[in-house]
């Protein structure tokens, strides 16, 4: 959450900046800033998204160096005041910040105490003041910065510019940076779609390395000393980063999943052996002395964990849980050495993620990360990473990860259930296929969205929505009303569909219509007789199924393609189209869901 990009280099730095803003709005959207430099700092921020800063910029500026942010806030409300670039006391050093600085309060009393004047609620101000501090100390830039930093606790990644200094500096702590490096300049940012139409040539700056860039001459500093980093060239398009003429990134990135599964899937399965090919090194001794796999991760992520434990549970019979990874700690008397801790996050930035990673790091048990993000905080923390190839996702509203997520997890099952002989050959051919078909039927499900936009349509106006599904569909039930709610605001809530008659049933109405997982692995005879339930109240029933006789027993029938352990997950494309289409029929700010942003950096 919140969005840096910085720019040093032969071209002026102002339109670089803005788009770039604009690239990485999905990361923030309460407030806007930049900050430009070319012998004075210039200073233009304002509350509101990026285009209402867009109308304060001037139409030229000569800067060939600068510094942009977009907020989401955490310390202070949405306003002109508590938008970064924040400044000293002079006005000569700007700074943009994302994270959370822990401290702030000692640090700003002591400031405050010194003679320093605050202007806004931000934890962030701090950071100019300590600096201008040190600078009147005698120090130089690039020491008083490293001096700034190590008085601060907490998570950051910050960029520093100053008057009459021509290089900007950036330095992370458990927020990502990245640098990327052009043929005359040097860009940076919270995320490579911020500079992707410049270059692909990159460097992920780990924790406490100080970038100091100056055009396209970059040195990189670790406890004072300079260092080599490796850099990486993306495989990502600038257009993979771009709407691609659809009206929002949500609807694009819901109608890739069909690429993105087939990016996850190329090159590592055997189907007609019944094998997996995932390149870790996990040994057949150590998974055979598994007790137990915990799965830690946040919001979708931890759905698709949900889903992935059912899995684990059946196709490699081992005991799997799931944690909300800001709930997680590594206790009751578990043997680290036979617990295996798998952490689920799109971004690998998610901090809460981060955070229960190091817990069960500390008690000695191994670490997977399965991530969507090439050198994110969460591969260098974890022993082994396993890629989910989604490609770039920018609404905020995860679509195609839940399912590229799934599809990986799946695969770790049937590699770790053949390692373990807890699957058969038969079995795994079967899953396998299943898995190479799921492409094509969830291709199936995005050619029926006419369908989908006519039932969306009808129920836009409902009191309320229910998602109910058992087994593999109880995940799915819960990340669809997830995803209703996030986009649509509407009241929507997902739960096991044998709960219906422990409680939830007393809030069904004619107006609150049930969508049901009726489908091969979410046991659909069971659901069936909660579907009558609420039929029998007059709730109209919105049923995903595999089944044409389930058709009398709904009001909506949605068919769904049958790919044995993988159905609910294929039903889950559908209960994406139907939130889409129902926030849109509302006029939402469909990948800008108002107090949300993309990646969620801060505990």
């Amino acid at each position: 959450m919140c969005g840096i990009v910085g720019y040093v280099g032969a071209d002026t730095a102002l339109p670089v900046l803005t788009t770039g803003l604009e690239n990485l709005e999905y990361r923030g959207y309460d407030s806007a800033g930049v900050a430009l430099a070319d012998g004075d700092v210039e200073v233009y921020k304002t509350a509101g998204e990026v285009d209402a800063l867009e109308a304060t910029l001037p139409e030229t500026a000569e800067a060939h160096r600068g510094v942009g942010h977009t907020r989401w806030s955490t310390h202070g409300p949405p306003t002109d005041t508590n938008a970064h670039p924040h400044t000293d006391c002079t006005g000569e050093v700007a700074v943009v910040h994302n994270g959370i600085i822990d401290n702030y309060d000692a640090l700003r009393r002591d400031l405050v105490a010194e003679g320093h004047d605050f202007e806004s609620d931000t934890d962030t101000e701090v950071v100019p003041h300590l600096i201008e501090s040190y600078l009147e100390d005698g120090l130089a830039p690039q020491a008083a910065i490293e001096e700034t930093v190590a008085r601060l606790e907490g998570s950051f990644a910050l960029v520093v510019t100053i008057a009459g200094v021509p290089e900007l500096f950036a330095i992370r702590r458990d927020s990502p940076l990245v640098l990327g490096h052009g043929v005359e300049a040097t860009y940076l940012a919270s995320d490579v779609t911020a500079f992707l139409e410049h270059t692909r040539e990159v460097t992920y700056l780990p924790d406490d390395h100080l970038a100091v860039l100056d055009g396209a001459e970059t040195t990189v500093y670790h406890d004072g000393q300079p260092v080599a980093l490796d850099r990486e060239t993306l495989e990502w398009e600038a257009d993979a980063a771009e709407k691609g003429g659809y009206e929002h990134y949500m609807r694009k990135e819901i109608h890739e999943q069909p690429q993105a599964l087939r990016q996850t899937i190329s090159g590592r399965i055997d189907v007609d052996a019944g094998t997996v090919e995932l390149g870790l090194d996990l040994s057949e001794e150590y998974l055979r002395s598994l007790e137990e796999i915990q799965i830690v991760a946040a919001g979708t992520s931890n759905y698709a964990g949900r889903y992935a434990a059912k899995l684990l549970e059946e196709l490699a019979d081992v005991r799997t849980t799931v944690s909300i990874a800001s709930e997680y700690a590594f206790t009751g008397g578990r043997d680290p050495w036979r617990t295996l801790v798998i952490a689920v996050t799109q971004s690998g930035e998610t901090a809460d993620t981060l955070s229960a990673v190091r817990d069960a790091k500390r008690a000695g048990a191994r670490t997977i990360a399965v991530t969507n993000t090439l050198g994110s905080t969460v591969t260098r923390e974890v022993e082994e990473s396993l890629f989910i190839r989604a490609g770039p996702e920018i609404g905020v509203a995860a679509t195609k990860t839940f399912a590229s997520q799934v599809t990986t997890l799946a695969l770790l099952a049937v590699a770790i259930g053949r390692e373990r002989e807890a699957l058969s050959t038969d079995r795994a051919v079967d899953v396998l296929e299943a898995i190479r078909s799921v492409p094509g039927a969830v291709q199936q499900v995005l050619d029926r969205e006419p369908q989908v936009i006519e039932v969306a349509t009808r129920h836009a106006d409902a009191d309320a929505f229910f998602f109910i599904g058992r087994a593999l569909g109880e995940p799915v039930a819960l990340e669809g009303a997830l995803k209703l709610k996030e986009i649509s605001y509407d009241h929507a809530e997902g739960f096991a569909a044998g709960e219906l008659k422990h409680g939830p049933l007393a809030l069904v109405t004619d107006q609150t219509p049930v969508l049901a997982i009726l489908t091969p692995g979410s046991r659909p005879e069971e659901t069936l007789r909660n579907v009558k339930e609420v039929g029998a109240r007059e709730a109209p029933v919105i049923g995903a199924t595999t089944r044409p006789d389930d058709a009398r027993y709904l009001q909506e029938r949605l068919d769904v393609p049958d790919v044995d352990v993988l159905s609910p997950m294929v039903t889950n494309v559908y209960w994406q189209l139907f939130a889409y289409h129902v926030a849109d029929a509302k006029g939402r700010p469909i990948d800008k869901p108002r107090n949300l942003a993309k990646s969620v950096t801060v505990e």
